[in-house]
């Protein structure tokens, strides 16, 4: 039954409007304003937990012959301030498309010679939330050109494209229905700027990927791997569509 609510109140919304609003807002900017001071509070925004815990992880020495990522990003205020803001990005000795979790995963194989972390756990989950929040305040500024340029097209093909048993694209929803209200939340521009984010409704932080398979679930679409080249490609055209957004991590999401 839920699942057919869900259908009928999204088709509800499609049928009342089919604007495109052009300007590009940040998801904060439709929570209420409760959340909006609950975010801006480092005592009451839950998120910092995970921020601390990344912290604590960023100066501990791994097993093994690895050194700390202290021990390369010395004074990482400054070092990494706005290194969030760059991500998605390509790498270049490897041709391949990381974001900031690809990139803290490679370092830690390659440089620290230890197992990955995986996506979704609370190592990854904290150390790139911390990074991410250095980061706080400064404006996105991906790039999309040179050999970014076919990841970038083909994560505007996903957000373009009609996809699972409801036939619906990212942007129906995330152009066309901005602000109007689905299932007591409100429709945003799907600016990824704030994650790793606390959701509320998983009373917990969790990485832009699990937002995105959330998002393919809803429309009954295929779910693709959390780190996988169709999210990668689909962040990275997001992070291109906030250019000049204020990185806002660790943010709170309804």
């Amino acid at each position: 039954m839920a699942a057919i609510g869900f259908v009928v109140a999204l088709a509800c919304l499609i049928l009342q409007t089919s604007g495109v609003l052009a300007e590009i807002r940040s998801g904060s900017d439709f929570l209420s304003p409760e959340l909006r001071r609950q975010q801006a509070d480092e005592t009451r925004n839950p998120g910092f937990f995970w921020v601390e815990q990344g912290r604590e992880l960023f100066t501990r020495k791994p097993a093994g012959e690895g050194q700390a990522c202290i021990g390369c990003h010395a004074q990482p205020q400054q070092s990494l301030r706005s290194a969030a803001t760059r991500y998605p990005q390509i790498d270049a000795a490897a041709g391949r498309l990381l974001n900031l979790e690809g990139r803290i995963e490679q370092c830690r194989v390659e440089r620290q010679g230890q197992p990955a972390f995986g996506y979704e756990t609370p190592e990854l989950l904290s150390l790139t939330a911390y990074l991410a929040s250095l980061s706080r305040g400064l404006p996105m500024q991906v790039r999309t050109d040179g050999p970014a340029q076919p990841f970038y097209e083909a994560g505007k093909a996903f957000f373009e494209r009609r996809q699972g048993q409801l036939n619906l694209s990212c942007q129906q929803c995330h152009d066309g229905l901005v602000g109007q209200k689905l299932r007591g939340d409100t429709i945003s521009h799907g600016a990824g700027t704030g994650y790793p984010a606390y959701r509320l409704e998983w009373n917990d932080v969790g990485s832009l990927h699990r937002r995105l398979r959330a998002c393919s679930l809803g429309v009954r679409a295929t779910q693709f791997e959390a780190g996988g080249p169709e999210y990668l490609a689909l962040e990275l055209y997001l992070a291109s569509r906030a250019t000049g957004l204020p990185v806002e991590t660790p943010a709170m999401r309804r």
